[in-house]
């Protein structure tokens, strides 16, 4: 009786463990042929997606070398008429770059969307928006690594 369950679970494992291959070929099937567009080959894309990307990923290192845990509260924004109006955690500066790593995504998709209904201007200025946010993302994470430190 032992040795018959132990077949039968051996055999369930061996099924489950198919199925997550597939689903893991499926994932990067997808993937690939998301990136395999026409959108991506187009140069001023690749660039300034490239770019983007890079920007956001800079942002997040800056960020980490800079804006060490602290148990004090820090100053998250500063206005020049009324002074510190914004003070939290350490851990709420990460909201910049995460903010801007989601408008990025959603511009991005919105893009390719334009991009595949012939609308190449449109594809064009919703890339450049998502890199002028992440530009000014950085310009505020600056301001705050400069206000705390």
């Amino acid at each position: 009786m032992y040795q018959r369950e132990k077949i039968m679970f051996l055999s369930e494992l061996k099924q489950l463990k198919n199925n997550a291959q597939e689903k893991k070929d499926g994932l990067k099937f997808h993937i690939r042929s998301f990136f395999a567009k026409d959108f991506f080959r187009n140069p001023i894309v690749h660039w300034m997606f490239i770019i983007t990307i890079f920007l956001n990923v800079a942002n997040w290192v800056i960020l980490y070398i800079f804006i060490k845990p602290v148990d004090l509260p820090i100053i998250l924004h500063y206005n020049v008429y009324f002074g510190v109006d914004m003070i939290g955690d350490w851990w709420q500066v990460y909201f910049l770059p995460s903010m801007g790593a989601v408008f990025f995504i959603i511009n991005t998709f919105l893009a390719g969307f334009f991009y595949e209904k012939n609308e190449r201007i449109a594809s064009y200025i919703f890339l450049l928006v998502a890199f002028l946010i992440q530009v000014g993302i950085i310009i505020a994470s600056a301001s705050v690594i400069a206000i705390n430190y």
